[in-house]
């Protein structure tokens, strides 16, 4: 079984490495791409958390403003890890492609 260099199809833009199996992108390759993971996490679970420990007076508005933060989120974290996966996102099955 030939080994697998993630590297050698890396360009400067590229984030994040192709999956092996499936359809997506694997891990980040790039301080760019950990930077994205963690801007993620922060503005995901920090609304989230936040509005369970503040504790709003307006508990359903709260909830709105966060999912419509979380949405935005998962949009903008979705449409940049699409863009930057080296190979893009398409279906792979292992050592085939």
């Amino acid at each position: 079984m030939a080994e697998r260099n993630p590297e050698a199809s890396r360009t400067p833009d590229t984030w994040f490495a192709a999956r092996r199996y499936g359809y997506g992108a694997g891990r980040p390759v790039s301080w760019q791409g950990w930077v994205t993971v963690g801007a993620f996490l922060f503005v995901t679970l920090g609304s989230t958390l936040g509005m369970v420990v503040l504790r709003p007076e307006r508990p359903l508005v709260a909830l709105l403003v966060v999912n419509g933060i979380n949405i935005v989120a998962v949009g903008l974290f979705l449409w940049i890890c699409k863009t930057r996966t080296a190979g893009g996102w398409r279906w792979r099955w292992g050592e085939k492609d």
